[in-house]
């Protein structure tokens, strides 16, 4: 493993206690101790999740990033878009549902999907760079 994959694998490492402080509030909130409406509920499980996945799915890819023929500008993007999704996505799902009483997404529902562009990028240049190696 390359230097700077092995940092960013302990960068992304390091987030895990974010999502495990998200795990914590996860328990607040179906205890009944944070007022949510059901889409709110289903938005908090939904970014928790995708936290969780691609967080170790970016540390999946930085293993395989390193043994591809990428270079420069393409070797960056594999190490890096799906990481960036991760908390695009995740973030995304939690200011789309931010508000008193919200039944639906509001305006930030744009950053999901910025994160799922992300995540598109990142696996399909992954996983070309994999097969063409």
């Amino acid at each position: 493993m390359t230097d700077a994959s092995r940092t960013i694998a302990g960068v992304i490492l390091l987030t895990i206690v974010t999502i495990q402080f998200g795990g914590y509030f996860m328990t607040r909130i179906v205890r009944g101790q944070v007022p949510m409406t059901d889409f709110q509920k289903s938005f908090a499980r939904a970014g928790h999740a995708h936290a969780g996945v691609l967080v170790i799915l970016s540390l999946v890819g930085l293993l395989y990033v390193d043994q591809t023929g990428l270079t420069g500008f393409w070797l960056w993007v594999g190490r890096l878009a799906i990481p960036v999704a991760a908390i695009l996505m995740s973030g995304g799902f939690f200011a789309s549902s931010a508000g008193k009483d919200r039944t639906g997404p509001n305006q930030f529902l744009w950053i999901l999907w910025l994160g799922a562009a992300s995540l598109a990028v990142g696996v399909l240049t992954l996983g070309i760079g994999l097969i063409v190696a």
